[in-house]
């Protein structure tokens, strides 16, 4: 590439992008990142293990909570995307963003940011109780700092995102008053660190001679750290859900099979499976690996069909 061509493209790069069409509306809609929301199941997570989900009072309350926790991520994306707006400008990917593009202006971002996070909170003290809404206060306060801050800090980046994973499986449980196994957080727990720490992973093998990086503290963690991580977060949520799924509470089950025994083979070939990707550097949108992959979402359902019937004692 000659050295005209190469002035172009940086320029073309810096040059901010033009606003997408449509109304303010849907720049806020993308702001508020629909695609993220399938994360936001994770609330269903201690009913489910608990085999309290399927009636109507349980199923209109995590309704509840799914939307209020959504509204406080959509608050945090908001207010991360103002804050960020003259960086992802000169970004060739996020300079697409609505706000960053000039399709959300940034006091209408903030503005929309910080009444969400300050209605959420409001209405679960209201509609669930102050649990829920103390739950939620913390989440706003940890991504907030995380957005000012903490990304910024070593180590404890990836604990932040993988506490707010955590955050996000016992919220379900506290709406519904239902107790949460210390096993049951330990996987969930050490099962986002291996998903989070496996993207960071897969960032840092994409950008290996390239120039700049999506995120600023990836350039500090080399792969082999990265990799470490999720290697060890991977075998203790194995050991962890080996461990809660050999429990029975003193109650033994009159099943056909042990479908809660059994389920560790499932949920081992998941992990086996989403470590195929890890490995590869293509774990970088959790999300896409999960909805994308055949036979990850195979095992996944099988893994839910036994687990079903393992807390329906057939």
């Amino acid at each position: 590439m000659t050295e005209t061509a190469v002035l172009r493209q940086r320029t073309h790069q810096e040059r901010p992008a033009p606003p997408r069409k449509g109304g303010l509306l849907a720049g806020l809609l993308r702001t508020a990142r629909p695609k993220q929301w399938v994360k936001n199941v994770l609330v269903v997570a201690a009913p489910a293990a608990a085999g309290e989900l399927f009636s109507r009072h349980a199923l209109s309350r995590l309704a509840l909570v799914f939307v209020l926790f959504t509204a406080c991520a959509a608050a945090v994306y908001l207010v991360n995307d103002a804050r960020d707006a003259d960086a992802d400008r000169a970004h060739p990917v996020k300079r697409h963003r609505p706000v960053a593009a000039g399709q959300v202006p940034v006091p209408v971002a903030y503005a929309v940011g910080g009444c969400l996070g300050i209605l959420a909170p409001v209405a679960a003290a209201w509609l669930c109780g102050p649990a829920v809404a103390a739950l939620l206060t913390a989440y706003l306060a940890m991504q907030l700092a995380y957005c000012i801050s903490l990304k910024h800090v070593l180590v404890v980046d990836l604990a932040v995102v993988t506490t707010g994973f955590l955050m996000r499986a016992m919220i379900g449980g506290l709406a519904l008053g239902i107790p949460l196994s210390r096993w049951f957080l330990i996987t969930t727990g050490f099962g986002a660190l291996f998903m989070v720490s496996a993207k960071r992973y897969s960032e840092a093998v994409q950008m290996t001679g390239k120039a700049g990086a999506t995120r600023a503290l990836l350039t500090e963690y080399t792969t082999g750290y990265l990799r470490f991580v999720w290697q060890l977060a991977a075998g203790v949520a194995v050991l962890g859900y080996c461990l809660w799924a050999m429990e029975e509470g003193g109650v033994p089950h009159t099943s056909v099979l042990p479908w809660r025994q059994l389920s560790m083979v499932a949920f081992i070939l998941a992990i086996l499976r989403y470590a195929v990707f890890a490995d590869r550097g293509t774990a970088g949108e959790p999300e896409d690996v999960v909805l994308r992959d055949r036979a990850l979402a195979l095992i996944g359902v099988a893994w839910a069909a036994m687990y079903g019937l393992a807390v329906a004692n057939w």
